[in-house]
């Protein structure tokens, strides 16, 4: 039986788990956890960059970020489908043989519908693991994670919590920039529109000062540099949350002037 997991990132394409948990991916890494990433299709359908070198390109990520497990589940990029049974059937087989106690996956509000759909299998999928008759691949035994947590990706979330990645930044800096066929602009491929030629989002020559952005916006949450935040879709047990917060470092709330 394959090892567990302590931490498994669903994503919906190759260099989603980059962009959207890079840095939490690889804070647990520098810490001696085994953790992985799980892409839910190989990206076909990409405007840019071809499966076999978003493949390659997969691979130098993940040696960015420390992965121990990169494993791509061959679904059909712009098919993802949560009501599809054999696309249940398959990631609840992955679920099992892997073992994870954190499952990543995308936040239910999204604008790429693939994303939206990840969001859904994802929870579908984490329940169906646990059941010992529901059929699937492997013949792995029933297996549940401690949790799911949605990452955000284009539409904002209220975080559970924010995860302080100031010490990785410069790994998920490089893990994105790996993926070298998306987010370099391609004048050939622009996509016509009643604006004009334009690439894909990930292509935009701004996308990584936005992304630096975004990860200090939710830094400064905490008191830190950068953060990434996390939504957590069950309540999460804390038996000492004094412990909790001295380990947070910044205080949850500043106090007033008078």
């Amino acid at each position: 039986m394959t090892a567990a997991l302590a931490c498994l990132a669903l994503a919906p394409h190759p260099d989603d788990a980059e962009i959207c948990c890079g840095g939490l991916l690889a804070s647990l890494a520098a810490r001696g956890y085994d953790v992985g990433i799980l892409d839910l299709t190989a990206g076909e359908l990409a405007t840019q960059g071809t499966p076999e070198q978003r493949a390659e390109e997969s691979r130098l990520a993940a040696e960015a970020l420390g992965l121990g497990v990169r494993e791509n589940l061959g679904l059909p990029d712009g098919g993802l489908d949560a009501g599809d049974r054999e696309q249940l059937a398959q990631l609840v087989g992955a679920l099992r043989r892997l073992r994870p106690e954190l499952v990543l996956a995308p936040y239910r509000e999204a604008r790429h519908p693939d994303h939206v759909a990840a969001s859904a299998l994802a929870e579908r999928a984490v329940f169906f693991c646990g059941l010992r008759r529901f059929d699937a691949p492997g013949a792995h035994a029933p297996f549940r994670p401690r949790a799911l947590l949605s990452y955000q990706m284009r539409v904002a979330l209220r975080p559970s919590f924010v995860v302080d990645i100031s010490a990785h930044v410069e790994a998920k800096r490089t893990a994105i920039r790996a993926h070298a066929s998306q987010i370099a602009r391609d004048p050939a491929r622009a996509v016509p529109s009643p604006d004009g030629p334009s690439g894909t989002t990930v292509s935009s020559p701004s996308l990584l000062e936005q992304l630096d952005a975004r990860d200090r916006y939710f830094g400064a949450m905490i008191g830190a540099t950068h953060g990434e935040p996390y939504l957590a879709a069950q309540a999460l047990p804390v038996a000492d949350p004094v412990a909790l917060l001295r380990g947070g470092g910044a205080p949850l709330f500043f106090p007033g002037k008078d």
